[in-house]
């Protein structure tokens, strides 16, 4: 492995495993795998057709060297591409290449190749172990790691899906040099969204980033890891009210993404919008202070991200949305608040009326 890289363990018992972050890894992902005692397997990679032509043919060959024998299965780029059918239809391919209970599957992309092909892992021959590469920044600093595999429905996002946590992450700051310019900055509203709940300091060191610059220190990425490491470690499957402290700005924001075609607003995107109402509602039922409140959304319009819903939004459609979201307990609605930055809560006191000012608010 390389000099100097950074690694954070994620503590799950029998289910642990390493997030190991450096630039330049992707070339010595098989060795890696193999490290992990992945050896000889044959090896799925799940790629999108945009990440594919980037570093898949590096990826094929780094397995190949290290022993694997590895297969190539791209979906279209996109969120459309999260679903049954292409779940169904990647199964059937990896059967026709001969892939069985002793195959790995490797996960080469963003959120989007992370969830389907985690689900795929999951379900595949009753499960197959995952090894997941992400290559945005929303997928490093979070999809990535937690085992929250999934596909959407009509009905929402994430709706279907299993806990299947990965054998190892494989983090390289070097894919990031190949998105473009909106795939990248959406990313750091995730990343936002981990100083706000858990590391107020890390909101200054993602001020002083350069957004025009693609060079994302490994220890930025490491230390947000880090942060959905020790969450996920606190509450796995999500049972006991601390995991869902990461959905902080996710029930308006998915709400907003499912309310629109898939694909249409970046998950960033919608999540930047989410995190500015649930501002709004910290403000006026958690006691957050209006300037630590305005110097978070100043941080979200530095990376570009959108702080105005489109007026072809209806509030109503995304009411409607929302109310199907898993963060719906019985009926109730539990919201994660900032009383400060650093500090958040989960709350069951919305309401559907504060929610509709929220979602005014953004207007």
């Amino acid at each position: 492995m390389l000099v100097g890289m950074s690694t954070v363990h994620v503590d799950l018992a029998e289910r642990s495993y390493d997030v190991i972050v450096e630039a330049g890894i992707l070339r010595q992902a098989g060795d890696c795998l193999r490290k992990a005692g992945l050896a000889g397997q044959r090896a799925a990679v799940i790629s999108d057709e945009t990440v594919a032509g980037h570093h898949a043919a590096t990826l094929v060959h780094a397995l190949e060297v290290a022993g694997f024998q590895p297969t190539l299965h791209t979906v279209p780029a996109g969120e459309a591409s999260k679903s049954l059918a292409h779940a169904e239809a990647l199964s059937r391919e990896m059967i026709r290449a001969g892939h069985d209970r002793k195959s790995v599957v490797v996960a080469l992309g963003g959120g989007v190749v992370g969830d389907l092909a985690g689900f795929v892992a999951a379900i595949f021959y009753r499960g197959l172990p995952v090894v997941q590469i992400p290559t945005t920044i929303v997928a490093q600093v979070d999809s990535s790691v937690g085992g929250k595999t999934g596909v959407n429905v009509a009905e929402g996002k994430n709706l279907l899906g299993a806990f299947h946590q990965p054998r190892l992450v494989l983090v390289d700051p070097a894919t990031l040099r190949t998105l473009p310019d909106r795939e990248f900055h959406e990313g750091f509203a995730e990343a936002i969204k981990h100083a706000a709940i858990r590391d107020a300091a890390m909101l200054d060191a993602l001020a002083a980033l350069d957004p025009a610059s693609r060079d994302v220190p490994a220890e930025l990425i490491a230390r947000n890891i880090a942060i959905k490491a020790r969450v996920v470690e606190a509450d796995e499957h999500e049972t006991q009210g601390i995991r869902a402290l990461l959905n902080f700005g996710h029930t308006i924001g998915h709400g907003i993404e499912a309310a629109v075609p898939y694909g249409e607003m970046l998950h960033g995107e919608a999540i930047s919008l989410g995190i500015k109402a649930a501002l709004f509602l910290s403000e006026r039922h958690a006691g957050l202070a209006p300037h630590a409140a305005a110097s978070i959304i100043s941080l979200l319009e530095r990376f570009h991200l959108p702080q105005v819903l489109p007026p072809s939004i209806p509030t109503e459609t995304v009411m409607a949305k929302l109310a199907r979201d898993k963060k719906f307990s019985g009926g109730a609605i539990r919201f994660v608040l900032l009383d400060a930055p650093g500090s958040a809560q989960l709350v069951d006191s919305i309401t559907p009326a504060d929610l509709r000012d929220a979602i005014g608010h953004l207007r």
